[in-house]
């Protein structure tokens, strides 16, 4: 059995979880650290603990994923926080000359994320200072991107001018200071692609837009990687939390000589065109980063392949075009009505299934969460355990990782001559359940409800559940359970949650174990 050591971005279930979820279903063993030495939100993980585990852990592995976030900083939020300087950080990279040279063959597949500019004003994830001044950051970079590329009109420059003039001296010090440091390290860690020590290299956009401090940087690291001829082994494209599930997908295609052949089905026709909320780029140039960085290959038959992705997504992309899971359906833009044929999208995938196609369903057209309309629909027609992955979370680049991935390993398994490893159906389904759970239940459903119908009568906010978090994860658990019985009783096996929690004590991501009760097996 191949041994992968695996380092997550950070200790929530997204990244700690779900990447060992997949392995699960393989005949891989991935190794994880304790969550005790990852930290929790802003405090960082026990740096200097995790650098020996994985040395230890990776003398006798075959392969390494890392979070060089993880790695370096501590985790995603510190990341956004530290004080390190550059040096400092190049000391704690040089980990993996160290494991490579006690073992030639490993092979090290790694991401390391551009750091986020939000466009709000929030420092739950950011510095103190982001509350006041995030927007303004946000606008000050999408300014001095464009005054980079001599774009910028005679309004903006006043604009940029003013703005550059409002945010404090020494908040701008510490901003600038550690994108440099941040941008320096990925520099870094792209010339050990170079170099041969880091065998595939993925550099996400987390929360990005067109103009702005991210889309800067990644220009000058796409200049760098075409100029050190990196293109087959460095991708560039938004994500971030699935990144390890795209990565470990890669390692498992690789191992077993797999080649998957993907073709994609939109529900609208403008689908592949539309740029997403909080990316850069048009969803089918997305999709295709996804895929490829997988180890997939993009075929246009949808009779002959390995998997047929169905992508339901927005007819119009962002800000104004594409809906939140928390919006009322009433005031989704009109194009949701009139330029997305849920009919027959449904009916093509229960044409294709009717078929022995395998069948996966990436939920995107709407952000955080999934598209109740369509999963009513879904259900309706009996298709719900006909489909072999779903996913519906966060953002787009979230999503399609996740059901890419899942696709991937379980078509492998329902070709002939392929023997699955035991518990593979069992596995596969509790993650496939877990989805449906988490992404159409909870983001869609119970978190929309406790959110904005539950919490201003306790007097709390989404955003941190302080001493209540107790009783809310009570009503979550309870709630999630409702909706459970009410959907999902007609799935092949009964779901039993057991551990649900909040992990940054927050709504904005639920954890739970699912459990498939056997003996209940429906005929």
């Amino acid at each position: 059995m191949k041994k992968v050591v695996y380092v997550p971005l950070d200790e929530r279930p997204c990244n700690y979880l779900y990447p060992k979820a997949l392995a699960d279903m393989t005949d891989m063993d991935m190794i994880v650290p304790n969550k005790n030495m990852l930290g929790n939100m802003k405090t960082p993980a026990n740096v200097p603990q995790l650098l020996e585990w994985v040395k230890e852990e990776t003398i006798d592995a075959d392969y390494l994923i890392v979070s060089i976030d993880m790695l370096l900083y501590g985790g995603i939020v510190p990341s956004r926080l530290h004080s390190l300087t550059i040096e400092e950080c190049l000391e704690r990279l040089h980990v993996l000359k160290e494991i490579k040279d006690k073992n030639p063959n490993l092979q090290i597949y790694a991401y390391n994320l551009i750091m986020r500019v939000p466009a709000y004003n929030s420092d739950e994830e950011e510095p103190s200072y982001y509350e006041q001044y995030g927007q303004r950051i946000y606008r000050l970079g999408w300014l001095s991107d464009k005054k980079e590329l001599n774009q910028l009109s005679e309004e903006e420059t006043a604009e940029f001018s003013k703005i550059e003039a409002e945010i404090p001296q020494e908040i701008l010090t510490d901003y600038f200071n550690r994108r440099k440091t941040n941008f320096a390290v990925t520099k870094n860690v792209v010339q050990l692609v170079d170099s041969n020590l880091i065998d595939y290299l993925i550099i996400p956009l987390d929360d990005n837009s067109e103009f702005g401090f991210t889309a800067r940087e990644q220009r000058h690291l796409m200049y760098q990687v075409e100029k050190g001829n990196l293109m087959d082994c460095v991708n560039i494209y938004p994500g971030a939390d699935e990144i390890a599930c795209t990565l470990f997908t890669r390692v498992f295609c690789q191992e077993h000589d797999y080649t998957p052949e993907i073709a994609i089905r939109y529900s609208s026709t403008n689908g592949p065109f539309i740029i997403p909320r909080y990316e850069d780029r048009r969803l089918g140039e997305s999709i295709k980063s996804h895929i490829t960085s997988a180890g997939g290959v993009i075929v246009h038959d949808e009779r002959e392949n390995n998997v047929l992705l169905m992508v339901h997504s927005s007819a119009v992309g962002g800000q104004d075009g594409m809906a939140e899971s928390s919006f009322a359906i009433e005031t989704r833009n009109r194009s949701y009505f009139s330029e997305v044929n849920y009919r027959e999208f449904v009916h093509a995938m229960k044409h294709f299934i009717s078929k022995g196609k395998n069948v996966a369903l990436a939920d995107v057209a709407i952000c955080n969460g999934a598209d109740v309309s369509l999963m009513q629909l879904v259900k309706k027609q009996g298709l719900l355990d006909e489909l072999i992955a779903y996913a519906a979370w966060n953002t787009n680049g979230n999503t399609m990782g996740t059901v890419v991935s899942h696709a991937i390993i379980a078509s492998y398994y329902r070709q002939d001559k392929v023997t699955s490893p035991p518990r593979h159906k069992e596995n596969s389904k509790a993650f496939f359940y877990s989805r449906l759970v988490e992404d159409w239940g909870y983001q869609a459903v119970v978190r929309k409800h406790i959110s904005y119908e539950v919490l201003p009568t306790i007097g709390l906010t989404p955003r941190y559940l302080g001493s209540q978090l107790q009783d809310v994860t009570k009503l979550v658990n309870e709630k999630l359970n409702t909706f459970i019985g009410k959907e999902l009783k007609e799935l092949q096996y009964d779901i039993q949650l057991e551990n649900v929690h909040m992990p940054w004590r927050r709504m904005f991501e639920v954890g739970f174990d699912v459990q498939l009760q056997e003996a209940k097996v429906k005929q």
